[in-house]
């Protein structure tokens, strides 16, 4: 799973196990789908995140995790976007923040129509998800040690400008008095931006950050890959296939150096009290079978 910085909400892990294992497979059903249409147009895609350390560690889904995260590089993100929502049918519903204003994330997510997976952020943002997989594009990183650094933080800014933006009731950093003056400033910040900037300002703003470099030897997904990356091209492309849940789906082309850029020691399990997720306030399977 990603870590996207101190504004998305990670649980302790509240699922049982029949529906944890039944929201997996769904998700399964998912990444299948989007195997298929990306086959058929040719795009380039991998798993990314904790669903790479899921494979090598466990042959699949990370026992408690709940979501399966890839990605794509820019120009295979943008054809996606465009082309799939019809050749993934009507059983999906393809949301990106150009589409959907009401989505704070500067991402792409494909969801299952009929299902739920909600949480307090998007009943805020008014924001109808479902069982979903998100898709990140990988842009090319700056050369330049200084413009790279500008490049990325300037897309978190953004980022985090999108979240505050859609929803005032953020994850802050802190418990006690400082944490209820981080969520009083969040909230403040929630009003305030509505009278400055526009949901179409903020996503202008987050793509022209992230494609601002013409020429690299070096890409990022650059909403989360500031902790680990940034990520030579060749370790990520061209993608190498290995098996997860019994299936083979594209990995990063040197997966284990990957993940030890990304975890470190990858194959140590974590302790009970860190083994996070993102459990919803509302799952809804929508009578849908795996």
């Amino acid at each position: 799973m990603h870590t996207r910085d101190w504004q998305m909400r990670e649980w302790p892990m509240q699922y049982n196990d029949k529906d944890l294992r039944k929201l997996q497979l769904l998700e399964l059903r998912i990444l299948k789908d989007i195997d298929r249409v990306c086959r058929e147009l040719g795009v380039t895609y991998f798993l990314d995140s904790g669903s790479v350390l899921g494979a090598f560690r466990h042959g699949g889904f990370i026992p408690w995790d709940d979501d399966v995260d890839l990605g794509m590089p820019r120009a295979d993100y943008d054809r996606f976007v465009a082309e799939a929502p019809k050749l993934l049918g009507d059983d999906y519903v393809v949301s990106t923040p150009e589409t959907n204003q009401s989505q704070a994330a500067l991402f792409c997510k494909i969801w299952l129509r009929g299902t739920r997976f909600v949480t307090e952020e998007t009943i805020e943002a008014g924001f109808d998800q479902g069982i979903f997989i998100d898709i990140t594009p990988y842009d090319l990183l700056s050369s330049d040690e200084k413009q790279a650094a500008k490049q990325q933080s300037r897309c978190r800014f953004w980022q985090r400008m999108s979240y505050l933006y859609h929803a005032k009731s953020i994850v802050v950093p802190h418990g006690g008095v400082l944490g209820a003056l981080e969520r009083a400033s969040c909230g403040v910040a929630h009003v305030a931006l509505h009278a400055f900037l526009t949901h179409d300002k903020i996503v202008s703003s987050f793509n022209k950050a992230a494609k601002s470099a013409v020429e690299s030897g070096h890409v990022s997904d650059e909403l989360f890959s500031v902790s680990y990356g940034p990520y030579e091209k060749s370790m990520m492309l061209p993608p190498s296939l290995f098996p997860f849940e019994g299936h083979d789906f594209p990995m990063p082309a040197q997966p284990e150096a990957y993940l030890a850029l990304h975890f470190g020691d990858w194959r140590e399990l974590p302790p009970v009290e860190k083994r996070r997720n993102h459990a919803p306030v509302e799952l809804d399977f929508g009578g849908i079978e795996p």
